[in-house]
This record gives C-alpha cells, structure tokens and sequence, in this order.
C-alpha cells in the first residue's frame, strides 16, 4: 500500500516547514492534514460545587500546565473567591510558573517549579508535607500523578475543573486517509464518536505512547505503528522507519 494523506490527531505546527512532519512529507511526497481530535472545556461553578472542594481551605496549589492555570483563576473569579497572597504555587515546570505572571504578581508570591515531569516536582512537594494541596485537573488525568501524591502521603484534593471533549469533526473526510495518527485514547474515542460507522480497512493506525496503543486494541483497530521505540523515540521517526521497511518488502 502506498501511503500519500496522513491525518494527524493535533493542532498544525506553528512552521510545519520546519517541523519533522514537514520534513518528512517533503521527502516522501506526503500530504499531512492536522486536526484536533479533542479539545478542553471548563466545567461550570455549578458542576464544581458538587464536589464540594473548598479552594480555601488549602494552602497550596499544584499547577501540571496552562489549563490547570487558567481554570484555577477562572473558576476561583467565577465562585468570587479571592486568592490570598500566602498561596503557594507548585508548577510542573519553568514555563508553567512563569506562565503565573498572567494571574499574579510573580515576584510576591511563593512559587515553585520542577523541570518538567511530575517526578521532579514531587521532589519539591516532599519538602513542603505541611501544606494542604489543591490539585487542578482534567476528568482524564495522569493516574500516576496520584498515585505519586498517595505514595508520599502527600495532604491533597483533587480538583476536577475542566474535561476533555471530543472536536466536531463533521467536516473530516476520514475515508480519504491513507493513516491515522493518534497521542491519546481521548483521540481514538473521538474517533467514534464523529465517526461511528469507522471501519480500519486498509487504513493504517499509528499510536503514541502505552496508553494510546492499548486505545486503539481496545477499540478494535490494528495498531500498525507504534511510538516510541528504542529506534523510533518520536512518531515522525516511527512513520518513517515504517514506510523504508515497506518499501524493502516491495524490493524483495
């Protein structure tokens, strides 16, 4: 089978010229379309309140990226809550703390920052055991997070305060891919849910990471690429190694 559209579960490259999937659609006359398969929404004040999470009542906040920022702040405005200025902000990385200055005044507050894991940020909580945590999250979230937070006997609530939604896709002609590549099971159940007649055929799927290979098997697709490998650490790497294999198997 000769591959010429891919379909890629994400948002375009900002320069897809000098990007790897520019890179790689040039040397094998490829056509590459992005779309967003999924996308965030907020959850109200009113769905917040059901859980009964008082933000108040915690003295710190653990921030994983800009969504869990900017719904913190929104949701915090929206329930007139003030956030006192002895809150203390542990954000996954550098750019996330920086990212802060957008709701305060960074140099007066109390902020922390890993390099870019949950792992070397959870070093940095471990020295703060005293505070009470808020975490802020997306109804999908890293179990692993939690799991980290349990395993340090960490004092936290977890904070639903957005989610993560399936795009509409209606204008998508799926059938006219010759791939599809998918980073989340969030995107293979998108999939389905805009298109729920899909049938794999000959269509090729290519997944990104364990949690998105056992999607896609569980949905009953065959996972035909995978990433990352030991000779594949990223997916246009993968793609690539895939189609020079093919084109051997055409030599022989």
């Amino acid at each position: 089978m000769k591959i010429k559209n891919i379909l890629v579960s994400q948002p375009k490259p900002a320069d897809i010229e000098k990007s790897p999937y520019g890179e790689i659609a040039k040397k094998f006359k490829l056509n590459i379309d992005f779309h967003k398969f999924i996308k965030i929404e907020g959850i109200t004040s009113k769905e917040f309140r059901k859980d009964r999470v008082n933000i108040l009542e915690h003295t710190a906040v653990i921030l994983t990226s800009r969504n869990a920022v900017d719904h913190f702040f929104r949701l915090a405005s929206d329930l007139r809550v003030e956030i006192p200025d002895t809150m203390k902000y542990f954000c996954i990385s550098e750019s996330t703390a920086f990212y802060l200055q957008k709701y305060v005044q960074y140099r007066k507050r109390k902020i922390f920052h890993g390099k870019q894991n949950f792992a070397d940020l959870m070093e940095i909580i471990k020295k703060h055991k005293d505070e009470k945590f808020l975490l802020p999250c997306s109804d999908i979230h890293k179990v692993s997070m939690t799991r980290l937070l349990d395993t340090n006997e960490i004092n936290y609530t977890k904070a639903i305060m957005y989610k993560t939604v399936a795009s509409n896709l209606k204008d998508v002609k799926i059938d006219s891919y010759d791939m599809l590549i998918f980073f989340s099971p969030s995107g293979v159940a998108s999939l389905f849910k805009n298109f729920p007649e899909f049938k794999q055929d000959a269509t090729l799927i290519a997944a990104f990471g364990p949690t998105t290979h056992k999607a896609v098997k569980d949905a009953g697709l065959a996972l035909n690429i995978e990433a990352p490998t030991k000779t594949s650490p990223s997916m246009t790497m993968a793609i690539e190694e895939y189609i020079q294999k093919e084109a051997k198997k055409k030599k022989k």
